[in-house]
């Protein structure tokens, strides 16, 4: 089933570039709270195949609220999330939503293009699939 493509939520626009690399662009002015986490959570494990990237495409200005915080990157089946951002308010914010500890390390960068994010989440990828054993 081919789920690529613009889906909406109530929040945020997303783009399923790969069934393992979807771009986030959350709407203008918005808040995001712990049910809108959930509700994107839910979207990414049921559009896409486990582990995936996200290449998160902060075009608006919104914020989140502590909880949203905490739990925005903590989905076991997230491998690695390209930030675009374009002024340094977003990427301080970025940063700061980075550095909180999590159970499990993310891979994650910064970019001031979409399409470096995409290379390099494609990488990301990639790297996942390098067969454990050479025979020469």
């Amino acid at each position: 089933m081919d789920h690529t493509g613009l889906h909406e939520l109530p929040f945020a626009k997303l783009v399923i570039i790969r069934d393992d690399i979807v771009e986030v662009m959350i709407n203008e002015g918005v808040e995001l709270n712990l049910d809108m986490v959930n509700q994107y959570h839910e979207f990414l494990l049921s559009h896409l195949k486990a582990p995936f990237s996200i290449i998160v495409n902060r075009i608006h200005s919104y914020t989140y609220d502590f909880e949203a915080q905490l739990s925005i990157s903590s989905l076991p089946e997230i491998h690695a999330i390209a930030a675009v951002v374009y002024s340094r308010v977003a990427r301080f914010s970025m940063e700061s939503m980075a550095s909180i500890p999590r159970e499990k390390t993310l891979h994650s960068q910064f970019f001031n293009n979409k399409e470096d994010a995409l290379i390099w989440a494609i990488s990301q990828q990639e790297k996942l699939k390098i067969p454990e054993h050479h025979s020469s």
